[in-house]
């Protein structure tokens, strides 16, 4: 309960905050933390930057205690600086948890949930971590894989040269094993060739005030490396885990059971054998010694120039990663394994060296920290906060809890967000609103393994409300007490009208300003793009009912029946426009939702969509009260082709492509029927309603 003891309370409860899109060149201007000058360079010679980005890497080190573990040049790395023992991804995928480092913003905030979304897309504005350093004087320079995907690669904002990557090949699973011991040298895998073109650029820029990011891919799938590194394990050095399936009462959503399938050698879904689990996890281990071994040579690189006491370095990871943990492997989930990941700050000048902390820290405190420790301002708009005050005092109180999520899709189309909170002895977990589709509670005192969900124990009833509370009223209340004075913006980007929650009259402010270019309020164009269309009201939708408001209450969008066809012009427009990105995935998805909750006024049978179809068509309708509901479809010479009995349905509305009657467009004999004109007619209670339909074939 100690957790929950310390919780202080804030004038702001949710956990977002305002985003200014104008980037943070404004907010750099008006705050610096200044609390630590003594960590500081002067002006004239301020800190150089490493930051040494890794893939799928979790704290499995030397450092971080594993004693079986080869990591030499990692574990010196920590002798010098501040290991986090506590520190935690946003989002335990790539993308967003990458995206949530380089801006310093929260996933909810970046709207980044998944890979293939191009954060300059969504946010073309923000100002990321190497753009703030280049437009402090820096010269930035990006090796390997630091942002993802190829989007990033031409983000000529945050980089003064162009940066250096292999182009990304293809491999077929199915033909390539999941792990090799490969006969070559270091060099001739793309890491090695990461950390010779690391050490070149370095060599090239010693003389510059620089901004440097290396990012390594492995040891991500597949594992692949020299052998000499696989010659440093056996499998006898390794265990099993001791839990093999998901934690007892824990809800079914909570899995990633397709998190590794598809190689050569791996023919089904995991749980594996042990000999498998064990054959896996040595080769790991061989990936994570092999990039030990170049992150070496990148630091021998800074001795060598005589950089090291004139660079701050930043290592860490993007997420953790599952051995078989809960029967799962890889990320993706909101375990422990998952969202924990390692992170070593090395400042020069700093007191304490070689120092382990328990601090509770998030992966998005990265941006302001090496603001910090280099002296350069620190926007408001960030959504971290500087770790300087532990590296300088690590027994210092701090973090009250740190926060990461995630989002599932249900049935391959709903999507659900699972939010998760760690303090120093709970994690707890809801997934959905309110906790529909379950929640989560492991106490890591009694439990360290997460081997039973306890949150559904009547013992625990009040101990949930309370970390139900802290969870929802966010991070800004898990703050130490000497960041009270931070001035929280109080109003959200999504809430146009600035009430205090996003809802319906948000998305109507939006919609009676489509084509608007120069709109009369700037918070119309939400995603700064020069006109008000169909995405600005996606983005908003997308963020129903998030509020800067205590009183409001638990579901505010107020939606009437007068809301209907404007719900149903925005769905039409949006499905019209889907490019199948994000955004829309998630707007469309709330968009039906809030049409699935409507009661219409009076029953009807709408438009079959698409109309005109082939082969199969969805039959919309609207019932105003509890039926049974039927669908006669029929030729133009009356003659039955088929009957859809729906059942008996509740009040409400059948617009849906998941909820309206569906119809493949064959005969009740199984035979594909032919172009032409058709009726189907909707009986429902004493109501009877006919329209036309059209094949074309």
């Amino acid at each position: 309960m100690k957790d929950i003891d310390q919780q202080k309370t804030f004038p702001q409860p949710f956990t977002r905050r305002h985003f200014l899109s104008t980037g943070l060149k404004a907010g750099a201007a008006a705050f610096t933390t200044a609390l630590f000058p003594k960590l500081r360079a002067d002006a004239v010679s301020q800190y150089n930057v490493l930051f040494v980005a890794i893939d799928d890497l979790r704290p499995m080190l030397g450092c971080y205690g594993d004693s079986v573990m080869h990591t030499p040049n990692i574990d010196r790395l920590s002798q010098r600086g501040t290991l986090f023992n506590r520190a935690y991804c946003q989002f335990p995928v790539c993308n967003p948890s990458r995206v949530a480092v380089l801006t310093g913003l929260r996933p909810d905030t970046t709207g980044i949930h998944d890979n293939p979304t191009d954060f300059r897309e969504v946010l073309p504005n923000v100002v990321t971590l190497p753009q703030h350093f280049k437009d402090q004087g820096y010269h930035t320079r990006s090796v390997g894989k630091v942002a993802h995907g190829d989007a990033a690669w031409m983000d000529e904002l945050s980089w003064s040269a162009p940066i250096w990557r292999q182009p990304w090949k293809y491999i077929d699973k199915t033909k390539s094993p999941s792990w090799q011991a490969l006969d070559v040298t270091d060099d001739e895998l793309e890491d090695g060739m990461i950390a010779n073109a690391a050490i070149e650029v370095m060599t090239e820029i010693k003389d510059k005030k620089f901004f440097l990011a290396v990012g390594f891919n492995k040891p991500h799938l597949p594992f692949y490396s020299p052998s000499k590194y696989f010659d440093l394990y056996t499998k006898q050095d390794f265990k099993v885990p001791i839990d093999s399936t998901l934690p007892r009462n824990a809800p079914k959503i909570a899995e990633n059971p397709k998190g590794m399938r598809a190689y050569q050698d791996i023919s089904d879904f995991p749980p594996f054998s042990d000999v498998k689990t064990l054959e896996l996890t040595l080769a790991y281990a061989a990936n994570i010694s092999y990039i030990d071994a170049l992150v070496g040579r990148v630091l021998d690189q800074l001795d060598v120039l005589n950089l090291t006491e004139k660079t701050v370095i930043v290592f860490w990871g993007d997420h953790g990663f599952h051995l078989g943990e809960h029967g799962l492997w890889r990320k993706n989930t909101l375990f422990e394994d998952s969202v924990r990941s390692p992170l070593i700050v090395s400042i020069p000048g700093q007191t304490h060296r070689n120092v382990r902390t328990d601090a509770l820290v998030e992966l998005v405190d990265i941006y302001p920290t090496l603001c910090d420790a280099c002296h350069l301002p620190i926007a408001r708009e960030l959504e971290g906060i500087s770790m300087v005050p532990v590296i300088e005092d690590p027994t210092q109180a701090w973090k009250t809890a740190a926060f990461s999520q995630l989002t599932r899709k249900i049935n391959n189309t709903l999507l659900v967000d699972g939010y998760t909170m760690r303090t120093g002895q709970y994690r707890y977990t809801e997934w959905g609103d309110n906790a529909q589709y379950g929640s989560e509670l492991y106490d890591y005192h009694a439990d360290p393994s997460e081997s039973v969900n306890i949150a559904n124990l009547p013992e625990n009833t009040e101990l949930v409300e309370q970390l139900s509370e802290k969870l929802h009223a966010g991070w800004l209340n898990a703050l130490p007490d000497m960041y009270e004075h931070i001035h929280i913006p109080q109003t959200l980007p999504w809430d146009i009208n600035d009430d205090g929650v996003v809802d319906m009259q948000d998305l109507v402010l939006i919609s009676n300003n489509f084509g608007a270019e120069t709109p009369e309020n700037s918070k119309f164009d939400v995603n700064k793009d020069g006109s008000v269309n169909i995405i600005d009201l996606l983005i908003v939708a997308a963020h129903l009912e998030r509020s800067t408001n205590p009183t409001a209450p638990a579901n505010p969008t107020d939606i009437s029946p007068k809301h209907l066809i404007l719900v149903d012009e925005w769905l039409s427009e949006a499905r019209l426009a889907d490019d199948g990105s994000n955004v829309f995935k998630r707007g469309i998805t709330t968009l039906e939702e809030l049409l699935n909750s409507l009661n219409p006024e009076k029953t009807a049978l709408l438009p079959n969509f698409p109309n005109p179809f082939n082969p199969e068509t969805w039959i919309p309708y609207d019932l105003a009260k509890d039926t049974d509901v039927n669908i006669h479809i029929y030729n133009l010479k009356g003659e039955t082709i088929r009957q859809l009995s729906m059942g008996y349905q509740t009040a409400g509305t059948y617009r849906t492509q998941a909820r309206a009657a569906y119809w493949d467009g064959r005969n009740s004999g199984g035979e594909a029927v032919t172009s032409g004109v058709y009726f189907y007619t909707l009986h429902a209670g004493q109501i009877t309603a006919t329209r036309p339909m059209v094949i074309i074939k």
